[in-house]
């Protein structure tokens, strides 16, 4: 059976403007069955990297807040800690982030609470039972709201071939080590030209993973003095990351070689962990606007490579991404794009790309795990 996908497009005048669109477009997709009465309603967002400007914009933001309190709920923006070192890490750089990127209270009208913490590891259990993953570690703030509300900001992606509903629940309310179970399947590499030996990330880990050793004659080091070197244990790391962000010397990064299909599928699963408990109060929102060929997680935002499309809404986070990617590939390239000219630019903008990602495996897992259909209606709000 068809899902139901609502959509508005970007028409706006005297008599309606885009905000009104925007609360209408909540209200048609069911907003008020899927927030509880006077209970916590997540509103899953990405803030953005400081210096990129392709994310939701906030004021845009506020007409879904709105219809949230008129439907009973508490609502409140989250977001978990990242698992590269960048501007969001931990809590503190991270609201500084949301802040500067316009995210504030009297802008969007709900606070703002970081879902895993000060420091990524505030998280919860939530017990699986699928192919790769027998337990998935949510954000507190995401795992024991009452409902969710995923508004997503729909671009290209490096790993997943787009970023639409599934990853910004799956990845996005993962804590610091839910996301180094889905982006890596072992311990964190060491850049050994960049280790001085310092024992930070020795003093950080609370498992006794790591420990200091001789530097080999021949290894790389940043000066000859530096006699010592970093060494983790596999089989006392339980994948936390903690590490990689106490590193002064950004000498530990996660093991990025993994398997997309197998990434992709961890995900999924993950966005059902994420779900799980609240699947009839969920409720997902795309923003096809300034489409970028990469992730929000830059620091910078590359020219948009269609024209902006639109808002989507539905209660199917499948049916939603399936939606968005055909309205995207449907649309003519920017010839101001990187996908000028490329051959496979009009029928399919993931491809032209990165051409070596399969992004409909995303979908195809996501349906085969009973997270949603790919067959959807639809439906102008």
């Amino acid at each position: 059976m068809a899902s139901r996908v609502y959509y508005t497009d970007l028409r706006a005048g005297n008599d309606q403007s885009l905000l009104d669109k925007i609360r209408n477009l909540a209200e048609s997709a069911g907003i008020q069955k899927v927030v509880r009465k006077r209970g916590l309603t997540a509103v899953k967002i990405h803030f953005g990297e400081r210096g990129n400007t392709a994310f939701i914009r906030p004021l845009l933001v506020r007409p879904v807040i709105d219809s949230i309190v008129r439907a009973g709920g508490k609502p409140f923006l989250t977001d978990a800690n990242t698992l590269y070192v960048g501007t969001r890490g931990n809590a503190v750089d991270h609201l500084t982030t949301a802040v500067l990127n316009g995210f504030a209270y009297a802008v969007v009208g709900a606070p703002l609470i970081v879902a895993d913490g000060i420091d990524g590891k505030d998280d919860v259990t939530v017990p699986l039972n699928f192919k790769h993953c027998k337990e998935a570690f949510v954000g507190t703030a995401i795992a024991r709201a009452d409902s969710i509300i995923s508004l997503a900001h729909f671009k290209l992606h490096e790993a997943t071939g787009f970023g639409g509903a599934i990853k910004n629940v799956g990845m996005g309310s993962a804590s610091r080590r839910g996301k180094m179970a889905q982006h890596s399947e072992v311990s964190p590499q060491l850049i050994l030209k960049n280790c001085i030996g310092c024992g930070v990330c020795r003093d950080q880990c609370a498992h006794e993973a790591i420990e200091l050793v001789d530097r080999p004659e021949d290894a790389p080091r940043p000066e000859p003095k530096i006699t010592q070197m970093a060494r983790i244990d596999p089989r006392r790391c339980v994948g936390c990351a903690a590490c990689i962000h106490a590193c002064p010397q950004h000498a530990l990064e996660v093991d990025w070689k993994t398997d997309l299909p197998r990434f992709m599928e961890r995900m999924v699963e993950y966005t059902a962990g994420a779900l799980k408990g609240k699947e009839k109060h969920s409720l997902f929102i795309n923003f096809l606007t300034q489409i970028s060929p990469a992730c929000d997680c830059h620091s910078y935002a590359d020219a948009p490579i269609v024209a902006d499309i639109g808002i989507l809404a539905s209660r199917d986070p499948v049916a939603i991404d399936q939606a968005s990617m055909d309205l995207v590939n449907a649309q003519p390239p920017l010839d101001s794009s990187c996908i000028a000219g490329n051959p496979f630019a009009r029928e399919d903008k993931v491809r032209a790309v990165y051409p070596h990602i399969d992004w409909q495996h995303q979908l195809d897992y996501a349906e085969s795990v009973g997270l949603g259909g790919r067959a959807y209606d639809l439906v102008k709000a």
